[in-house]
């Protein structure tokens, strides 16, 4: 495959170099065993380091249904007239201690929407900083400070929207450091056949936050008062903090108990895989159209997943009518069904590579395409089927289970592409995919004043939704099912595919480095 940034001369150490095929004819160290290992030790503290993230980002969703006064907007209502109370009888009273605020539903989209307004600003300064520094102290750090800053939000709920307003975008500026960081310190710790498997392990984290602290947040909820949500889970992530300076190393160089055979392992696999370059080549990563199509399918991936993240339990309160403790037990089975899918699908995409010989090219293309198509697809049949409880919690999980194959597809290309600025091309990506953090629940509020269920459909629709090409989830099942305009999916599809056009066969690959963006190219060669 041609490069995406030509013409450019060769550098030494990268051109001259990089040329050892990834699977076969080259020497290189035996696979160093996994138990006890650490680059698997780095993994799991990464995946509690997520685990405690997204427990600090997603509380809020939960809590926020219990602390707005419910007659601020139930006098509009709708949908009282169309899902009927299914809820059997509670016997234990619903806890409300808790102090309520008179916040309308365009506030509580800008509440929710204020953490992405920090979280955009640390991005691509965080994927600089990780590539120069490491990615250790800024990744612990910034949860640290995260959890720091929760444990003031009943604090500042009490000095009105503005101060939480405030609070939630610098706790966005702590949480924007972290992905940027993980992926710089994966460029120096995973070997290239393993970074499915390692990146899956550490970042599906965030999605078993998403499933414990939903529920957990509706419990305290329900039984002891919203407060203790942000306390509990703020002092979870100072405990956690102190473990990752203790335990973990930047690089396998600097880690003080790691064994030498591992040690070598890692560092032979990586011998030709990042730039001996000091400087960031900003211009030919800018021009690289496999950085774009990268973006593309964030953006795209990122409008639907935010959505649901922070909106998913007023759907479940306001439409489906379930109270705040069966809430956050089934606004958290979606996520749950998208953990399993991520570990699960990092394993069977390094197999695909190592065993069946698959293509990186192929493995991250199949992959990416079944994570956006597949939820696009049950999301919009969740908007039609009314209030069918089961088959609507059935749709949604389907949907968000599904788009678990994303995170061994467009989510790790970036070390794909070019290892050594993995962090960097990460913070470029993810400051488009914040976007739809910061307008998604606003726009989806706007859309839904009174909370009625045909206010809900209209999310899928993008004749009232301003942003239709926005995400694909969105536009492709809208287009297909009703209109037949490919316009969106062949947008998405156009800029993704071109970078990736080889077959999907097994072959023997070859890694090209130019300038430190590394792209694949593929040569015939005897299967293995």
């Amino acid at each position: 495959m041609k490069s995406p940034v030509p013409d450019l001369a060769p550098s030494d150490g990268e051109e001259g170099e990089d040329r050892t095929p990834l699977l076969q004819r080259a020497p290189r160290a035996e696979t160093a065993p996994v138990c006890c290992s650490a680059r698997y030790n780095l993994a799991f503290l990464a995946f509690f380091g997520f685990f405690v993230l997204y427990s600090l980002r997603v509380n809020l969703s939960v809590a926020l249904v219990d602390m707005v006064d419910s007659n601020t907007t139930a006098a509009e209502n709708r949908t009282a007239n169309e899902c009927s109370e299914h809820a059997a009888p509670i016997k234990v009273l619903h806890n409300r201690t808790g102090k309520k605020y008179r916040w309308d539903a365009e506030t509580q989209g800008w509440i929710l929407g204020s953490f992405f307004y920090g979280y955009i600003i640390t991005q691509i300064p965080a994927g600089y900083v990780a590539s120069r520094s490491g990615g250790k102290l800024l990744l612990g750090f910034g949860i640290l400070g995260t959890s720091v800053f929760t444990l003031f939000t009943p604090l500042a709920a009490d000095f009105g929207v503005g101060a939480l307003v405030a609070l939630r975008a610098l706790e966005g500026l702590g949480e924007g450091v972290t992905f940027p960081a993980m992926h710089a310190m994966w460029s120096s710790w995973a070997p290239p056949l393993e970074r499915s498997k390692l990146l899956s392990i550490s970042y599906a984290g965030a999605q078993l936050g998403t499933v414990v602290s939903l529920p957990l947040s509706g419990i305290i909820c329900f039984y002891m008062n919203w407060t203790y949500v942000f306390y509990l889970f703020g002092i979870v992530g100072i405990i956690w903090f102190i473990l990752w300076i203790w335990l973990v190393s930047d690089t396998p160089e600097t880690h003080k108990t790691i064994s030498p055979y591992e040690k070598e392992y890692i560092l032979s696999s990586l011998r030709n895989q990042l730039s001996s370059q000091k400087s960031v080549p900003w211009t030919p990563m800018l021009k690289s159209l496999a950085l774009w199509a990268i973006v593309v399918a964030h953006f795209s991936y990122n409008w639907t997943f935010y959505t649901l993240l922070t909106l998913l339990p007023t759907y479940m309160k306001e439409v489906l009518r379930f109270n705040i403790q069966e809430n956050g037990f089934l606004s958290a089975v979606p996520y749950l069904g998208c953990w399993l899918c991520m570990i699960l699908s990092g394993q069977a995409a390094d197999n695909l590579r190592a065993k069946w010989n698959f293509s990186t090219l192929c493995v991250r293309r199949v992959f990416s395409l079944i994570g956006m198509i597949g939820p696009a697809v049950f999301l919009v049949a969740a908007g039609f089927i009314g209030c069918d409880y089961s088959l609507a919690v059935a749709f949604l999980t389907i949907s968000t289970t599904l788009g678990g194959f994303c995170s061994s597809g467009f989510s790790i290309n970036h070390l794909d592409i070019a290892p050594s600025y993995a962090g960097i091309l990460l913070g470029i990506t993810n400051t488009f995919a914040t976007i739809p953090g910061m307008i998604g629940p606003i726009i989806a509020r706007s859309l839904t004043p009174e909370g009625a269920l045909w206010q809900h459909r209209n999310l899928t629709d993008y004749k009232q939704n301003p942003f239709p090409f926005a995400s694909f989830s969105f536009s492709l099942c809208r287009t297909l099912l009703e209109n037949g305009r490919l316009f969106s999916a062949l947008l998405l599809l156009s800029t993704y595919l071109v970078p990736f056009s080889s077959h999907c066969s097994p072959k023997v690959k070859y890694r090209t480095g130019l300038l430190g963006i590394t792209v694949d190219t593929e040569t015939e060669g005897t299967n293995k």
